[in-house]
């Protein structure tokens, strides 16, 4: 495994982390705590030392299980990330329809129990990255935010601060205003070789600020895993299941172009696509989606895999930018009959989306 400094800090992070939402929140299935812990610990001893996650995951449970997983002494040896900002205890016992999203708050006080209830479900006196979770410009643009996380700071409460964009792919003034106007060390974002903006332009802002990017969603919900077919039929309770199978049949068209990249790297098609995130140094680690240890063996072992040159990246932007030879009418069709069912609605009226780029309107993908 290799790791990599979140910029501005001493924090050393695994290049792959570990999202706990896959194992707390019950989109790709459900797993018991036992299963979860066990996951959980069998990716540490391979190597992985960051885990991301959520108060919201599971309400309060991406949390909890970490505190099992990691008790005691054992938590100072993984680097913890979580996020702020969902009103979700409120929501409990009331009824939301498949992905809703509950409401933001960033008032201080909201914060402060936020912070106190992730601390204390966490089983720890720190949090190694807090992150705004899905923050809206109106959020970012809140001075009284930034106080507070200034005095965490100094508390030693937080050791660094993360904008994480969201829930669906794009959020890019947000991003490059995060990058430019507060003191994040980190934003994270949706960005893999199917989807590559507004990630692009992130990428060079964070290296213009000199901050770091923390990467979901690296296998385009699990296209560049390799593993789908025409056949690929999703369980009930997996997100991807919802999804027009236009989705899937361009997705297999576009994947099919990519050999070179695997030969490039000399891994299968799952390594090859986190080795494409990482050769921007910025991003400090990806977060795959983790179903079971063969995932956790097949990405762990992508450090093992030959860096992506640019040559080869070029290669991959140059496909992109022409939609892999697919009309671009199809895929505007794919792209708007799923995304009812794939973004999550919300509770109260939102904000108008942002477009990634003139490139990449339309193109919005969920995690």
């Amino acid at each position: 495994m290799r790791y990599r400094t979140i910029a501005g800090t001493d924090i050393s992070v695994s290049e792959l982390g570990f999202g706990v939402w896959t194992v707390a929140a019950g989109w790709w299935g459900d797993y018991s705590d036992e299963q979860a812990v066990t996951l959980l610990r069998q990716g540490h001893e391979r190597g992985i030392n960051f885990f991301d996650t959520a108060d919201t995951y599971g309400n309060g449970r991406g949390e909890t299980i970490l505190a099992e997983a990691f008790p005691g002494t054992e938590r100072d040896k993984i680097v913890i990330a979580t996020k702020f900002g969902y009103d979700w205890e409120s929501q409990i016992g009331k009824r939301r329809e498949g992905h809703q999203e509950a409401p933001h708050c960033f008032e201080p006080d909201f914060l402060q129990r936020a912070l106190d209830g992730s601390l204390r479900r966490l089983g720890t006196d720190r949090i190694d990255l807090w992150q705004l979770h899905n923050v809206r410009m109106e959020h970012l643009e809140r001075d009284d935010v930034w106080s507070f996380l200034d005095r965490a700071r100094r508390e030693g409460k937080v050791r660094s601060v993360g904008a994480a964009l969201g829930p669906a792919i794009g959020w890019r003034e947000e991003g490059l205003y995060a990058l430019a106007e507060r003191q994040v060390e980190v934003v994270h974002m949706i960005y893999n070789a199917l989807e590559l903006d507004p990630g692009r332009e992130l990428i060079a802002a964070a290296r213009a600020a000199g901050r770091s990017l923390l990467v979901r969603v690296p296998h385009s919900s699990g296209m560049l895993e390799g593993k789908y077919t025409v056949d690929t039929v999703f369980d009930e309770n997996d997100h991807r299941r919802h999804r027009p199978r236009a989705w899937l049949i361009n997705g297999l068209k576009k994947i099919e172009q990519l050999g070179f990249l695997t030969e490039a790297t000399g891994g299968v098609l799952g390594q090859a696509a986190l080795r494409y995130i990482l050769k921007d140094p910025e991003v400090v680690s990806t977060l795959p989606n983790i179903y079971g240890l063969e995932q956790i063996e097949e990405f762990a072992a992508a450090s093992d895999c030959d860096d992506v040159g640019p040559e080869v990246a070029s290669r991959v932007e140059a496909l992109y930018d022409s939609n892999y030879g697919l009309p671009v009418e199809q895929e505007a069709a794919v792209t708007a009959a799923g995304r009812g069912s794939r973004c999550r609605p919300r509770l109260t009226p939102a904000p108008p989306r942002r477009p990634a780029t003139t490139r990449g309107r339309g193109r919005r993908r969920t995690a």
